[in-house]
Formats: structure tokens, C-alpha cells, sequence
């Protein structure tokens, strides 16, 4: 199998030069024939990558421990589920399955996208087709996944026992196939150039395909926060490391596009802006494999130093070049159709959004590279670390917050102060509530007040929207509430599931700040000793040592400390955090396979989290060290994802329902309401 495998990437990589040769060429035009091979060229890529991923898939599931991959991330002991996952948790296979899936979405694009687009779609051949061709390369030149030993052991290393979370099966795929979607709006915008159509054609093509890409970033982030938070221990969900801002980069800007397209669709605005920013987001994509995958930084989620890094490097380079040079020769073509007339409108509420989201980007790319930059100028290493991160990202964040709840309330063009006064002061008046609710409760951090306040303002501004919306519905349609609710947002799902998604990132931004009150504390007891710790809502928690035990489980050596626990002095059950030690067995004896991991005990609930982690015995006694940690607000950070997601699906949902036939004369006063309610006309 593995040389059916090594085979058919050959055959992936020989494909992918032809179709980019072929598609860069433009010889296809006027030729239906070179078209048809072209297009042909991406399925077959898809065919081939599918039979290398089925022979890899079948070297795991099958322990064929001659392959050095299949040794070197699984072993006879790993359940089935972790050494399916293993195909990714590698650099070698993550290669393949980041070139498989891209060879799939490259087939969708050429299978799904409109015929009005025919003329894009050989250039967006090319494209995809030449990203597919660098992956493969690097895997046939540097990472071959199907690279066999001299010899065949009995059993292989296993996985890393951080990898070994339901969170880990899940979060690095997410993640992949929110990089590797990028590539898509990227191969459109290159074709946009390179036929010189760029009129919103290519725009309208590329609209779901970003927001796919978006919500697999989003989910994909998400996951890795839960997993850092429930897996590392360290009693948080974000801590600024490196691999962590790689992600976020190409979440900021391409955020930034979806909101800047908008100007373009409506006012033939930031026509180049809009490229500049497909062209960079793919950039940081590529950026952050680079950095998972070179080396160059210490992170926990990164891999080993390899000559990897080095290939992606010089794709970076010659991608980054290509794009934004063909960019300038095309500069004269993206004339704006408009230019902005007050400073006071909807236009200027999304340029200052999208300053802030690229000012962001800026500071974590900066924060992020500065410790490779001053490495290579002075030769030392300077760490930067979450405080710098949160005293520049902070406060721009509480400005996008702001902005989120400003933008759908300012007219288009230029807003008037009568707009400004009926649009403003239900909004306003409720932060301004929630504000002086926290401070008259006792709250002094000013980031925190600052951050529910605005939260508060946002979900004013999405309910009024979503009130005046349904109430023109009912009173021109005559629609009960749930109906004429359904109905608003399925007559306009772009703009509705938008405020949806707004009340994610509200959700979001409300987690955030509670962790401005954690409280926390280390202690080390003796069976039946106790420590207090109290909560910022006022309860007091007491956690008794109950004691330690220990036991062996399929491939791992378990110690487990038990913490009896009581609020207010009434018992609330038991917590058990682990620590825990893998092996291997080699000559009938185990072997110690990796570092000690702990698993951590969470109780989570609406308003905190109880979060235990067994730091390990004193002396081989009964006596425990413990780190005790009140989280506030957590969950809604979970919720908030899942809030975002339903918003992102119900904004690229196909179709947009039927008009519903008026059933009486309407005010003129009520269409209006309607027209401001997202509603025809």
C-alpha cells in the first residue's frame, strides 16, 4: 500500500503542474477542450490524494509499524478513535490531509460555482492546482508520510498524551480546513486580476466559500481554546503563544473583508482594499502553517524543527510577490465608484472596523515575530509576552465591540442627527443600565465595566433591530410573533444571521471580561487538611484532600487525587484531577513513553468554573500539592461559539424565501419600517 500511496502523490504532484502550467497559460481560451482537461486536471488531483489518504488511513489502522509514521504517532494499546486522528496529529500526514482537503474544495469550486463564472474558473484551476502541486512537493522532497523503516518494530512510540482529548480529533481539522478554504476566495481574486473582470462577479463567487472559511477559523479557534483550557492546565483558554496568534491572523482579516465587501457591493468602494486583503489573508495562512511547521518557535501545539519550514518560507515569499504584484499592474482598473461623504455614516463605521481588526492583526503579527526578529538582529531571544498582547489588543477590541453595535444603526452615505437620536437612545440607554447596575453592585475594574457595558449596548442595538423588524412584519402582514419572526430572517439571512453572529461575539467579549475576576491558590494538603478560596459572587469554597489512589488503565500509569467540596459549607460532591503516565511495553517491561500529563477537574456552570489540577504527590506520600481556581464566565465563551456558528449557517443558507403576498394597504410610514427593517419596498 504504501507504494500505491507513494504512487499516486506522483501522480497528484504531475497533475497539479500540468493544470497550472495549462490554466496560467491561457491557451483554454477559445478551446473547450483545453478548459475541459483543465477542469479534469482538479478531479483527478482530488482522485489521486484520495487513494494516498486511503493507504496512509490503512497503515494505521492496520499497526503497520514499517511505515515510520504509523510507528512514530500510534501504538497496539491507542483506541481506534486517536489512531484515526493520528493521520493529522503528525507533520507528515497533516501535510497530506491539508493537500486532500484542498484538492476537494478545489473540485467544489469547479463543480459548484456558477457558469457565469466560467471565465474564472481555469485561473482558479491554476491557482488551486499549484497550492495542491507545493503541498505534495514538500511531502515527496521532505515529509514523506509514506517513509518506511529499515526494519518493522513490534509496536510504535503512540500518540502524545496531550493529543489523546476528544478536543484534539476535532480542533486540528477545524482549524486545517479553515486555512485550507482560504485558498478558494485567494484562487478567485488571482483569476479577478489575471482576467481583468473586476467588476463584484468575482466577489458573488467567493462570498459562502469565505464564510465557510471563517466559521471552520472560528470553530477551529474555539476548540483550541477548550482543549488548552480542559488538556494544559494552566487554568486558562488564550495565553498569546505563538501558534495560537497564527490563527487568529487570518480570522482578523478576513473578519475585515466581510465587513469592507459590504461597502464594495453597495457603493463600489474599497475595491482594493478588499484584494489587498484576500491576497494578505492568504499570506497569513501560509504564515501560520510556516510557523506550526518550521521550528523557528517554541509553542506547545507546534511541530519539531524540520527543513519543512524552509519550503514554506520560500512559498510564502514568491506567493506574497505574485500576489500583490499582480495586485499593482491592475491598480489603475480599481478606480472607487464613490468616495465617502461624511464621517458620520455606515461607509466610515466599517473603515474604522476594519482599521481596528488590521491595527490587531498588526500588533499579534508584530508581538508574534518579534522574538525571531530580535534573535536574528541581537542574537537573544526576547520573549513578548500576554501583557503586552492585552495592553494594545484590549482596549482596540473594546473599540470593535463598540463598533459592532454602531455600524447597522448609522444611515448609508451620511446619517442624520434625527437618525442619530431615534437609532441611538434605546442602545445607549441600555449599556448605560448595565453600566451603572455593576457599578452600584461594586465592580471597579474599568475594562470589565467598560466590556459589559458595550455588551449591553450591542445586544440593544441587535434587539431593537430584530423588535422593528417583526413589528413591521406583523403590522403590514398581519403575521403572528414566531411567524413574522422566521420570516424576517429568512427574507434576509445575510443581514439577520449577522446580528446573530453579533450576539456570539457579544457572548464572546462577556467571557472575556470575567476572567478579570479569577481568583486562584496553590496549596499543598494532607488527607483531611482543607483550603478556602472565595468566588467573586460572594459564596465561599472549601476543598478537603481526600486522598490519593492509583491504577493502571489501557496505556497509561494513573494517579488520582480526590477533593471533597463544599459552597457556603454545603457539599457539592467530589472532584478527581489525574496525573498521568504513559508507556510503552518493550521486552515485557513499561516504558515510560512521554512527560507526565495531568487531567485536569472541572466543574462548570452559568456563572464560574471550579478547576482543580493535581500537581503530583510530596515524596511519594499521601500528602498533594493542588492549584485551586475560580473561572468565571466561562461557559458563555463555549456558548458563544455556538451562538456564532448558527449565526454564520443562517447567513449562507441558500435561497431566501418567497415574497408573501401583502394582505392589506400599508402606511407609508409602516413601509419604511419595513424598508429600514431589511424588508423590500
Amino acid at each position: 500500500m504504501t507504494l500505491l500511496g507513494q504512487f499516486a502523490l506522483w501522480a497528484a504532484f504531475l497533475l497539479g503542474l500540468w493544470c497550472a502550467v495549462a490554466g496560467f497559460s491561457g491557451r483554454w481560451r477559445g478551446r473547450p477542450d483545453l478548459t475541459q482537461s483543465v477542469t479534469r486536471a482538479v478531479y483527478g488531483i482530488c482522485v489521486a490524494l484520495l487513494v494516498a489518504a486511503a493507504c496512509l488511513w490503512k497503515a494505521l489502522l492496520t499497526h503497520d509499524f514499517s511505515v515510520e509514521y504509523v510507528w512514530a504517532y500510534t501504538s497496539r494499546n491507542l483506541p481506534t478513535y486517536y489512531v484515526i486522528s493520528a493521520f493529522w496529529a503528525g507533520q507528515k500526514g497533516s501535510l497530506l490531509f491539508w493537500a486532500l482537503v484542498l484538492s476537494i474544495f478545489a473540485s467544489a469550486a469547479q463543480a459548484l460555482s456558477s457558469r457565469r463564472h466560467a471565465a474564472l474558473l481555469p485561473y482558479v484551476a491554476a491557482v488551486t492546482s499549484s497550492v495542491v502541486a507545493f503541498f505534495v512537493s514538500v511531502m515527496l522532497f521532505a515529509a514523506n508520510p509514506f517513509e518506511r523503516l529499515a526494519f518493522t518494530p513490534l509496536d510504535g512510540r503512540g500518540l502524545n498524551p496531550q493529543l489523546q482529548n476528544v478536543g484534539m480529533t476535532i480542533h486540528p481539522p477545524m482549524l486545517y480546513l479553515g486555512y485550507i478554504s482560504i485558498t478558494i476566495p485567494f484562487a478567485f481574486a488571482i483569476a479577478a486580476l489575471l482576467s481583468r473582470r473586476l467588476d463584484t462577479g468575482w466577489i458573488h463567487a467567493i462570498r459562502k466559500w469565505t464564510i465557510v472559511s471563517w466559521m471552520f477559523l472560528s470553530v477551529g479557534i474555539t476548540l483550541g481554546m477548550w482543549w488548552a483550557y480542559v488538556e494544559l492546565g494552566w487554568g486558562g483558554y488564550w495565553a498569546w503563544d505563538p501558534v495560537e496568534n497564527a490563527s487568529l491572523l487570518p480570522w482578523l482579516t478576513m473578519t475585515a473583508f466581510l465587513h469592507s465587501v459590504m461597502i464594495q457591493e453597495k457603493r463600489g468602494m474599497l475595491k482594493r482594499w478588499n484584494l489587498g486583503l484576500i491576497v494578505g489573508t492568504f499570506m497569513l495562512s501560509i504564515f501560520g502553517t510556516f510557523i506550526t511547521r518550521s521550528g523557528v518557535i517554541a509553542s506547545v501545539h507546534s511541530f519539531t524543527q524540520s527543513n519543512v519550514g524552509y519550503f514554506f518560507l520560500g512559498f510564502l515569499i514568491l506567493a506574497g510577490a505574485f500576489g500583490f504584484t499582480l495586485l499593482q499592474t491592475r491598480w489603475h482598473l480599481l478606480e472607487p465608484e464613490a468616495h465617502l461623504e461624511s464621517m458620520v455614516s455606515r461607509e466610515a463605521a466599517f473603515l474604522f472596523n476594519n482599521l481596528l481588526f488590521v491595527g490587531i492583526a498588526f500588533s499579534v503579527l508584530w508581538g508574534t515575530l518579534f522574538p525571531i526578529l530580535s534573535e536574528l538582529v541581537r542574537g537573544t531571544k526576547i520573549t513578548v509576552g500576554p501583557p503586552f498582547f492585552n495592553r494594545v489588543n484590549v482596549p482596540l477590541g473594546l473599540m470593535l465591540l463598540a463598533l459592532t453595535g454602531v455600524g447597522p444603526l448609522i444611515a448609508w452615505r451620511r446619517a442624520s442627527a434625527s437618525n442619530l437620536r431615534r437609532q441611538f437612545t434605546l442602545p445607549l440607554g441600555t449599556g448605560a443600565v448595565v453600566a451603572a447596575a455593576l457599578l452600584a453592585a461594586g465592580m471597579r475594574d474599568a475594562y470589565a465595566v467598560i466590556a459589559f457595558a458595550l455588551a449591553g449596548f450591542v445586544a440593544g442595538t441587535v434587539a431593537q433591530e430584530f423588535f422593528r423588524g417583526v413589528r413591521a412584519r406583523r403590522r403590514i402582514h398581519g403575521e403572528p410573533l414566531p411567524r413574522a419572526f422566521i420570516r424576517l430572517v429568512g427574507r434576509n439571512r445575510r443581514r439577520y444571521g449577522g446580528y446573530i453572529v453579533h450576539v456570539g461575539i457579544l457572548i464572546y467579549c462577556v467571557g472575556f471580561a470575567g476572567m478579570a475576576f479569577k481568583r486562584e491558590r496553590e496549596a499543598t494538603l494532607k488527607p483531611g487538611e482543607s483550603v478556602e478560596l472565595r468566588s467573586p459572587y460572594g459564596h465561599t469554597y472549601r476543598f478537603t484532600h481526600v486522598g490519593i489512589s492509583q491504577y493502571q488503565a489501557l496505556n497509561r500509569i494513573v494517579s488520582a487525587a480526590t477533593v471533597q467540596v463544599e459552597r457556603d459549607g454545603k457539599p457539592e460532591g467530589v472532584m478527581t484531577s489525574e496525573k498521568r503516565q504513559h508507556f510503552t511495553v518493550e521486552n515485557g517491561e513499561k516504558v515510560p513513553s512521554f512527560e507526565p500529563s495531568t487531567e485536569v477537574a472541572i466543574r462548570s456552570g452559568l456563572r464560574e468554573d471550579l478547576y482543580i489540577v493535581f500537581a503530583g504527590p510530596v515524596n511519594g506520600t499521601e500528602e498533594a500539592v493542588y492549584r485551586f481556581t475560580i473561572n468565571p464566565l466561562v461557559w458563555w465563551i463555549w456558548y458563544g461559539g455556538l451562538v456564532l456558528v448558527f449565526g454564520g449557517i443562517i447567513t449562507m443558507w441558500p435561497g431566501g424565501g418567497h415574497p408573501v403576498p401583502v394582505t392589506r394597504q400599508a402606511p407609508a410610514a409602516y413601509g419604511a419600517a419595513l424598508v429600514g427593517a431589511g424588508e423590500p419596498s
